[in-house]
């Protein structure tokens, strides 16, 4: 177990900064500060800084520290221990649990999240909330198709090691995959479009942040909005044809994505 940040100050501040020194809560924002503190924390957390194991100040302790309140950190805790990110141990405190290894997943080529989940060592898995053929004029018009053509739409919850990572609207053009409509799709759509002659070779991908639904934090287990990917992408087979278009929204606490540049 790490020791308490500010209980040894003569071995912790020489090895790392104190916990207060990490926080930085501002008073010219709209955000409740025991918001930007669990913000703040969660962070913290996710990076890596407050490893699991770390005992945190008593509430008191950084209430002081930090010149607000002992409700305002009172509650910050409170919701991280509801999201699992902190268990209490009596007089031991606050206890860092952790979000687990966070994922940082390549862009270095086109792959679907069952193959990108068994290379990041988790077993991947999916729910399927929705599937159906439709007509959709918005997304015909996103193929470039005329707006009574037929796609494929199918919602899914992905996971990894049964913890939901994502949850995925895709839409399928059956101009080009009819016999998609039919298949099995409980495991890897890439993997099927390959058996029907119709391999996805390069796709087009956007990333921007964006705050999850009421459905969405459901699905992921938030007691409030937590910032999330948003993923949106269009893929094409080996005669520039587009065959698929995603928009799926990825964990913003156990999910970030590695690009590797060259000059």
């Amino acid at each position: 177990m790490q020791p308490p940040f500010d209980t040894d100050p003569a071995t912790a501040a020489s090895a790392r900064p104190s916990l207060p020194n990490l926080i930085a809560l501002r008073d010219d924002t709209a955000k409740p500060l025991y918001q930007q503190l669990e913000d703040q924390l969660t962070h913290l957390i996710g990076e890596g800084i407050l490893p699991a194991g770390t005992t945190l100040p008593a509430e008191r302790q950084l209430a002081e520290k930090l010149k607000i309140s002992r409700a305002t950190v009172q509650r910050c805790y409170n919701t991280l221990r509801q999201r699992k990110l902190l268990s209490a141990h009596g007089r031991l405190g606050s206890i860092v649990q952790g979000m687990g290894a966070r994922l940082h997943p390549g862009m270095d080529r086109l792959k679907g999240f069952t193959e990108e989940m068994r290379e990041l060592g988790r077993v991947p898995s999916s729910r399927i909330l929705e599937r159906a053929v439709v007509a959709d004029r918005s997304i015909a018009s996103i193929f470039g198709l005329s707006s009574n053509a037929l796609f494929l739409k199918l919602v899914r919850i992905r996971s990894g090691d049964d913890v939901p990572m994502s949850r995925e609207v895709a839409w399928y053009n059956l101009q080009i995959v009819p016999e998609l409509a039919q298949a099995d799709l409980s495991q890897s759509v890439y993997a099927v479009l390959q058996t029907l002659g119709a391999p996805l070779v390069l796709c087009e991908q956007t990333i921007e942040a964006a705050a999850p639904t009421e459905e969405e934090c459901a699905v992921f287990g938030f007691e409030r909005p937590v910032p999330c990917l948003l993923i949106k992408r269009r893929s094409y087979s080996r005669d520039s044809s587009m065959v698929e278009y995603v928009e799926g929204l990825f964990r913003g606490d156990a999910y970030s994505y590695k690009l590797s540049l060259r000059a």
